[in-house]
């Protein structure tokens, strides 16, 4: 360690001990890449950065071998999309070694149906990096399956991509499914948010009915909550008892995204080191990202993040048409080809304005409208 950063560390060390201004008086805020959340937890300080750059330097990484020719032109401006998974894993076969996912993707053969991604966003960040749109595709759309290399090999529900070919299967399917280059990659372990809801001090939600959802025996009460611990996963996971099932489970994600956003942003972990640390700490943790996005990248769009506040950050959902049931994967979701097509459209173009004057109703609904 520089004889410089020493320095900056035990003057911030000092000033902690004297109860010296709030960082987030004294420095300019700094936006950083969280990803999953992606885009909206606040950093601060230029003697946090050490710890900082510790800890994006911690996040899993996972390497991609997709060839250029079998996917869209890179985008030629400055807009970006990452698409996002959140992932849980399966049980672990007997004896075999617990390895994290950065390792299984790196290892010569990926383990088939080990991971589970039911939750699929695209992250959309403008060209001018004042706003940006996450666009849930459902778990069950049906569609064209393409594994590593980019070939087909079947049509199932979409998240059937990244259980059986890994990340490379999940970018490539949902690339040829859109026509949009992700720049990026970024999966999330779903049991992180009980780290993360607990780190900053639970997420307040609005449950609008009271509800019993037999598959994880729980019972939710009507009226506003601050959930956190397995209480937040929980809300995030459930399906079971809600009237539009796993459309309300991805509302209810969403929500909760939004909420925790706010909650980030909030003075009181903004000003509080213990309580961002944490928060830090707990998105690193539970967060893997392809290879080619090193930290330095990282910091540098969240750099140029930094004016980016909740209310900048719009959801969504693939406009859907119906579902139907399929005699050999069950009940799947189809989605409306015309209007998506405008949606993809509009997200390739850079012109997600346009698209939500024409579909308003297509945002995320308030949250006493939320299953």
């Amino acid at each position: 360690m520089s004889r410089r950063l020493k320095r900056e560390r035990r003057a911030v060390a000092g000033k902690r001990r004297m109860g010296g201004t709030p960082w987030h008086r004294r420095h300019r805020r700094l936006l950083v890449g969280v990803v999953g959340v992606l885009v909206v937890v606040l950093g601060t300080a230029s003697g946090y950065a050490y710890y900082l750059n510790s800890q994006l330097d911690n996040v899993g990484r996972v390497d991609t071998q997709l060839k250029e020719k079998d996917r869209p032109d890179p985008d030629r401006g400055r807009a970006l999309n990452i698409l996002l998974l959140g992932s849980d894993k399966g049980k672990e076969e007997p004896g075999a070694r617990d390895t994290t996912l950065a390792e299984d993707a790196a290892a010569s053969r990926w383990p088939a149906g080990k991971y589970r991604s039911d939750t699929l966003m695209i992250a959309h960040i403008t060209s001018d990096r004042r706003k940006v749109y996450l666009v849930s595709i459902p778990r069950d759309t049906f569609t064209d399956i393409h594994d590593q290399t980019g070939a087909v090999r079947s049509k199932q529900k979409i998240n059937d991509a990244f259980s059986e070919y890994g990340p490379d299967g999940a970018i490539s399917t949902v690339e040829n499914l859109t026509n949009l280059r992700m720049r990026h990659l970024a999966i999330i372990d779903w049991d992180g948010f009980e780290s993360l809801s607990s780190a900053v001090g639970g997420v307040p939600v609005f449950i609008p009915r009271a509800f019993y959802d037999p598959k994880q025996e729980v019972q939710w009460q009507a009226g506003q909550q601050t959930l956190e611990g397995k209480k937040a996963l929980a809300y995030v996971r459930t399906r079971y008892g809600l009237v539009r099932g796993d459309f309300d489970r991805i509302a209810r994600q969403q929500n909760f995204l939004r909420s925790l956003m706010k909650k980030m942003l909030a003075r009181d972990t903004l000003s509080n080191p213990i309580k961002l640390t944490r928060t830090l700490t707990a998105v690193t943790k539970n967060l893997t990202v392809d290879a080619d996005w090193d930290p330095g990248d990282m910091r540098a769009l969240a750099l140029s993040l930094r004016g980016v506040r909740s209310d900048d950050v719009t959801f969504l959902t693939a406009p859907v048409a119906g579902t139907e049931l399929d005699p050999t994967y069950g009940d799947v979701v189809v989605l409306d080809q015309a209007k998506c097509a405008e949606l993809f459209d509009a997200l390739r173009n850079d012109r997600m304005d346009a698209y939500l004057r024409k579909y308003p109703d297509d945002r995320l609904a308030d949250e006493r409208q939320i299953g």
